[in-house]
């Protein structure tokens, strides 16, 4: 994340600019923009904020809830929206180079959200917008295998929400488990760990696919205890989140999952006893076999609310950077309270 001289949310490229106030003001800012969307009142005036804006979808890589929960924040403020979903279909086919389309791009809207299989793709654009006389935000929705910023925020706030009532995130055991090598939700997410006190994290994946090290050399340097284990069923008891990832096939260059056994890294219903009460059960998804779908029936499993808590939450990201904090508190001043939800 960079900010302009104001401290607003300008660029957001990955976690390391994100601190402890702007995490609370962005999940209090997301609560409330929902709350005003749930009536015709509210949604109409949310609406009326952005018309004039623009914004460019560039997802070259594959997505479906990151893309939609990015356009359709984009349609509860009016923000009209343009979309590059393959390169097939824009000059890069021809041979224009990825700095000339971003720039491009620029011409016309007034912010760029960007999906590339490439990592640093994002930062590099931010850096060629810095550069130019009509600079627009960038906002990173998932570079290679290394960053996904607006992901780990989703995941802030579902886990903010989930443990209201205890106290937040403060204090809690983490289990993050699956493809940790490979999975740029959980590595932006341990990002973000650094601004919660008294935080424990525990890494569960195989040997081939643990978390790498320059997670692990920042967490050390951070404070951050974690421990490391490729037996789920030891540190189920002890957790109060697990987040679980699954292997990321896409990622491979030499048949790496081939004939691995994924069965002790998933939660199902012969595991599920061992799990506290109270703790919660998440997944960036989309998921395979690593979650048994009988799991959804628990009342410990909120992938699905944390599926749309991203939407709200890049609504959010959206006020945000396009300065519109003020606007949203008049909103929110003026409009009956709506009912309260736990989505």
């Amino acid at each position: 994340m960079r900010s302009d001289m104001a401290g607003r949310l300008y660029h957001v490229i990955d976690t390391r600019g994100f601190d402890r106030p702007l995490l609370d003001e962005l999940c209090e800012l997301t609560t409330t923009v929902r709350n005003i969307a749930k009536t015709v009142a509210g949604a109409q005036a949310l609406q009326a904020l952005l018309p004039h804006a623009r914004a460019m979808l560039y997802f070259p890589q594959p997505s479906t809830r990151t893309f939609l929960s990015f356009n359709n924040a984009c349609h509860i403020l009016g923000i009209r929206t343009s979309e590059i979903r393959d390169p097939a279909t824009s000059s890069e086919v021809k041979g224009e180079s990825f700095d000339d389309s971003i720039r491009t791009f620029s011409s016309y809207v007034d912010v760029i959200i960007m999906r590339t299989p490439e990592a640093g793709y994002a930062a590099r654009a931010a850096a060629q917008m810095d550069r130019i006389p009509r600079p627009v935000p960038i906002v990173n929705a998932g570079s290679g295998k290394d960053q996904h910023p607006t992901q780990a925020l989703l995941d802030i706030y579902t886990l903010e929400r989930s443990f209201a009532d205890r106290g937040g995130i403060d204090g809690k055991v983490i289990a993050m488990m699956g493809d940790l090598k490979r999975g740029r939700t959980v590595r932006s997410l341990c990002g973000l760990m650094r601004n919660y006190r008294g935080v424990r994290l525990v890494l569960v994946a195989p040997a081939a696919f643990a978390m790498e090290d320059d997670v692990k050399v920042e967490l050390r340097a951070q404070g951050i205890p974690f421990t490391e284990t490729s037996r789920l069923a030891d540190v189920l008891p002890e957790i109060d989140a697990l987040y679980v990832t699954r292997i990321q096939t896409e990622w491979d260059t030499a048949e790496e999952s081939r004939g691995m056994d994924y069965a002790q890294f998933g939660i199902n219903l012969a595991n599920l006893p061992l799990l506290k009460h109270d703790a919660i059960i998440m997944h960036p998804l989309p998921r395979g076999p690593e979650i048994d779908p009988a799991v959804d029936e628990d009342p410990r499993a909120v992938y699905w609310r944390q599926e749309r808590n991203g939407m709200w939450m890049r609504v959010a990201i959206l006020v945000k950077i396009f300065r519109l904090e003020d606007r949203i508190a008049a909103l929110a001043a003026t409009l009956p309270p709506a009912p309260a939800d736990r989505a």
